[in-house]
């Protein structure tokens, strides 16, 4: 891979663990700002709508510039935003920069996997997104943990300084690392129109691999949401062992992008079929065994390596499935996560408010991928009939 990928990694490290780190910092937040903690916990929903109506908006302004310049600007902006944030006393200041913030981060990911893809060989999208995402998995596992503590132990604003901190040396590395397009006389050939783009977006194939994605990545967050409450009150940890239980699931999800980014070029469905089947009953296992301490802890590994293999598999057929749209592509691929990543906590958060448990969100997560299971069967049932159809037609007009 070129060292330019490992460095767009890097700052969507950076991004990543801006994502998730306030998991650890609401209650600091609130206090500290003077508001509830619902209110700051809006602080998480603000950057999640962000990512969703950024990533193709964002996508579209970028065709405007270089790529290099492009992500320049979204990491510079994501930069600063952290910086503002770090020094505001202001709630409504912090509040609007976690939706720039989300607005920068989302147009790096969909220029980013851009620029990730097309710097490859054509066979070799799937390795270049899993590096990008690698960079998601290591905020799980290092920067997230990492922000925790720095909010315990300088305040919440030090994990903010961190972020800026951290995006500072990509920010160097894209400008010198990241290559500049070709141009072919007065027009950049790697630079299609939004029309283009937009067009070669309306293939059902596409559409059905991006609703595909946001199922498998709402199992992953309906869980992985309330995973503290699941391993203290069902499991029976202490609070002490929330950490590493959230740094285990990292792993696997680190382990799992590793194992898609080397299947999903080749025998993308030797990592979706087997690996959905074996994500559906991982699930449904931990339900019934997530009082074992034990259960859970293994469980936690095998459910953040299948899920991230089948989700990073996924991306990459959305890449696949829209060659010639790579920029909002990418841009759609980031906006279905974050859907998934909204409507999974929402519905396993409704079914604890509900009175069912905190195992609840487990059956959740496991209803999620059927439901992945049986759109892609409704899918390829839909894609048989037109095919006979088509072919009894095309039949008819040779008699």
């Amino acid at each position: 891979m070129p060292f330019a990928i490992y460095i767009l990694g890097l700052a969507v490290f950076a991004q990543g663990t801006s994502e998730f780190m306030l998991s650890g910092l609401v209650p600091d937040i609130a206090s500290d700002l003077g508001v509830s903690i619902p209110a700051a916990g809006a602080l998480t929903s603000a950057f999640a709508v962000g990512m969703i109506v950024g990533a193709p908006l964002m996508a579209v302004l970028s065709l405007r510039l270089p790529r290099r310049r492009a992500l320049l600007v979204f990491l510079v902006a994501f930069m600063f935003v952290h910086v503002v944030g770090a020094i505001t006393s202001s709630f409504s200041v912090l509040l609007a920069a976690r939706v720039l913030g989300a607005l920068a981060n989302a147009g790096f990911l969909a220029v980013g996997v851009a620029t990730a893809t097309s710097i490859v060989p054509s066979n070799a999208k799937g390795r270049a997104t899993s590096v990008l995402l690698s960079g998601i998995t290591l905020a799980c596992i290092a920067g997230v943990p990492a922000g925790a503590v720095l909010g315990q132990t300088l305040g919440w604003r030090s994990a903010f300084w961190a972020v800026a901190l951290i995006s500072l040396p990509a920010v160097f590395c894209v400008l010198r690392s990241v290559p500049e397009p070709v141009a072919t006389g007065d027009r950049d050939e790697t630079r299609p129109s939004a029309r283009c783009e937009l067009r070669a977006l309306r293939g059902p194939r596409l559409l059905v691999v991006l609703l595909l994605t946001a199922l498998v990545n709402a199992a992953i967050f309906g869980t992985f949401t309330y995973l503290a409450p699941l391993v203290t009150n069902v499991s029976g940890f202490s609070d002490g062992w929330v950490p590493t239980a959230l740094a285990v699931f990292g792993l696997g999800s680190f382990a799992g992008v590793t194992i898609g980014g080397r299947l999903s070029d080749t025998r993308p469905m030797r990592v979706l079929i087997p690996g959905g089947i074996a994500l559906f009953a991982g699930w449904v296992l931990f339900t019934v065994t997530a009082s074992s301490p034990v259960a859970t802890f293994l469980l936690l590994f095998v459910q953040g390596t299948l899920s991230f293999a089948v989700g990073s598999t996924l991306i990459a057929q959305v890449l696949y499935a829209a060659p010639q749209a790579p920029s909002l592509g990418g841009s759609f691929a980031t906006a279905a996560l974050n859907v998934g990543a909204a409507v999974g906590p929402a519905i396993g958060g409704a079914t604890i408010a509900a009175g069912l448990g905190y195992r609840s969100p487990l059956w959740v997560s496991a209803l999620l991928v059927a439901a992945a299971f049986i759109t892609a069967g409704l899918a390829q049932a839909v894609r048989r009939l037109r095919t006979v159809q088509r072919d009894r037609a095309t039949h008819q007009l040779h008699v």
